[in-house]
């Protein structure tokens, strides 16, 4: 532990000297309340330090006292259903304690360590263990099965494990690693810095979808398990709505989202809907595979940069336990600006438009944490991580650094236009100027286990709004009725691909979530009926006649069709022939 004293203050920069022996990262307690930081500089004899508290009151000559730690946040059961901060203090836990209000200095622990969790073994005395193999699991709720392993770096004959009921501290299993004859003692406990990404095995291709039930995002533009993605957009174009669609439906096993620098009411908005939802697949609670991390705007800046780390950190550690996790960044705009704000604060060489030098580094460094993995251990469990991240850039400005770095980094641009959110077209992703570079991965997952024809049927609908755009100008000029017969038919597929697949109705318990079959059948309907009235067209058949078939009217509310009625698909089907050909 080394002491020293504060010798200047600059808003959350506090900068120390007579610390001798200090390395950066380490956590200090900062002034007289104790105020949580983090060496962020190091200068001959004077420390920098960002502390994640407001500095209001700290002056000249108030000690600063070394933990002598990197900033790192406590792993195990508890995390699910937990409301943290940027650096991982229970918001819930310190309303009990001290009211709506944080107190600067509070300290508590990530992880209640006087809570009893029933430890079952998986290992039994005598057999040898590795690091990362699971050792015994707690049903932490009852969607998610804590699996307890053994810390990294750890390995070797198991000489005692116990079972029962336990304090994540305590000891539950005991290892003598190989060449030594002293013991480790394990628990259900693990700390891990959250700068440092967590080990695994082997990086595996992405190539299985992530499917969120967002008929634009998992027909056009796929994220897969392990993958990223990036929601740019302008202020009022829905990036945050469509994130608490994807947190709420995405088909993953845990939840992470982080709140950084947003609104609280957004946030309040999370935290009183995620309670009342319920899992498609289970029927309990959305909030029993959730954690949030909370780093609202009115917060200090310094700890949403922590924010997304420790996010990051609870991602990867719900990942090496082999389960699928989706971590949702709102926004990573704010995030940069954090870092742009201590840069300037330390004096640092600034970047384009004041952003650090390191910036593409640190949201590199981000979004290659996700990925799919074979986990450490010997059983060789797969787990992934997905990471989305919502960017504001100033005014919708695609040219921003931070969406320029996160563009270099994402293999899927979902492109949000406020035209489209003004237009109460939801969710307002332009399908022209988005992209997914997944498309080829998830080819092979997605004919073998939805249909064949699937990527066929997407690739048609994405020509014909590509043909409706380039008419777009002509019809501006000449007017509607000027246009061939084939081109009006293009038009009016293209309205019904907007309209009745692509728009998607966010409060509507049928329409807030299609599952991928169904959105297959869907798109299988709008296009055969193209393909058919194209047929008719060719034979000399009126348009008009084709406006007036009846079967558009049951394509039009084919959205509100449950998921379990597949045969109505069937009946429209039939329904379309027939009129056809009649």
């Amino acid at each position: 532990m080394v002491k020293g004293k504060i010798v200047k203050v600059s808003g959350p920069l506090v900068v120390a000297e007579g610390m001798p022996g200090v390395k950066m990262y380490e956590v200090m307690r900062v002034g007289t309340p104790g105020l949580i930081g983090e060496v962020v500089e190091l200068k001959e004899n004077r420390v920098s330090i960002q502390v994640y508290e407001e500095s209001a009151g700290l002056g000249p000559g108030e000690p600063v006292v070394s933990t002598g730690e990197p900033l790192s946040i406590d792993l195990g059961p508890g995390l699910i259903s937990s409301i943290y901060d940027g650096i991982q203090r229970p918001l819930d836990k310190i309303r009990e304690k001290v009211g709506s209000y944080i107190t600067r200095g509070v300290n508590m622990p990530g992880i209640d360590r006087e809570k009893r969790w029933k430890f079952k073994p998986l290992i039994r005395k005598g057999d040898r263990v590795v690091s990362g193999d699971i050792i015994g699991e707690v049903d932490e709720t009852t969607l998610i099965t804590h699996k307890i392993m053994v810390p990294p770096g750890v390995e070797g004959e198991v000489v005692e494990v116990l079972e029962g009921e336990f304090r994540v501290e305590e000891t539950i299993a005991r290892i003598r690693p190989s060449n030594s004859r002293s013991t480790v003692s394990l628990t259900m406990l693990q700390k891990w810095p959250v700068r440092r990404e967590r080990p695994y095995k082997e990086k595996l291709p992405p190539a299985i979808p992530l499917f969120t039930g967002t008929r634009v995002i998992d027909t056009f533009f796929p994220i897969t398990k392990g993958g990223t993605a990036c929601i740019p957009g302008p202020f009022g174009s829905g990036k945050t709505v469509v994130l608490h669609q994807l947190a709420k439906w995405a088909d993953a096993d845990v939840i992470i989202y982080v709140g950084c620098g947003e609104r609280g009411n957004e946030m309040c908005d999370v935290l009183l809907e995620l309670p009342r939802l319920r899992d498609p697949r289970t029927g309990e609670p959305l909030m029993k595979r959730t954690v949030l991390i909370a780093n609202t705007s009115n917060m200090p800046v310094a700890a949403r940069e922590a924010s997304v780390y420790t996010g990051a950190t609870i991602g990867e550690y719900f990942r090496d336990m082999g389960y699928r996790v989706a971590l949702m960044a709102d926004s990573t705009s704010r995030w940069a600006e954090a870092m742009r704000e201590m840069s300037g604060r330390l004096e640092e060489m600034p970047g384009e438009e004041g952003y650090p030098a390191y910036l593409a580094a640190r949201v590199a460094e981000f979004y290659e944490r996700s990925g799919r993995v074979i986990c450490e251990g010997r059983d060789g469990r797969e787990g992934t991580l997905s990471i989305i991240g919502a960017v504001s850039p100033p005014g919708g400005d695609l040219s921003d650094p931070v969406v320029q770095a996160t563009l270099r980094m994402v293999k899927v641009f979902w492109s949000l236009e406020d035209k489209l959110a003004y237009q109460r077209h939801f969710p307002a992703i332009n399908w022209l100027s988005s992209y997914s570079l997944y498309v080829d991965n998830v080819e092979e997952y997605l004919s073998k286990e939805v249909a064949k024809d699937y990527l066929k049927l997407r690739s048609e609908a994405m020509r014909i709004l590509q043909e409706e755009a380039s008419l777009e100008e002509l019809v501006r000029l000449v007017g509607l009725e000027a246009l061939s017969a084939q081109d009006r038919l293009f038009l009016e597929t293209a309205k019904s691909i907007r309209e009745d697949f692509l728009h998607q109705h966010a409060f509507d318990p049928q329409d807030t979530y299609t599952g991928v079959r169904k959105q297959y059948r869907m798109l299988r309907v709008i296009i055969n009926l193209f393909r058919l009235s194209k047929e008719l067209l060719e034979e000399g058949v009126e348009f008009s006649e084709l406006l007036k078939l009846k079967v558009k009217e049951r394509i039009s509310r084919m959205k509100f069709i449950d998921e379990k009625e597949e045969e109505k698909f069937d009946l429209i089907e039939q329904e379309m022939e027939r009129e056809i050909k009649r």
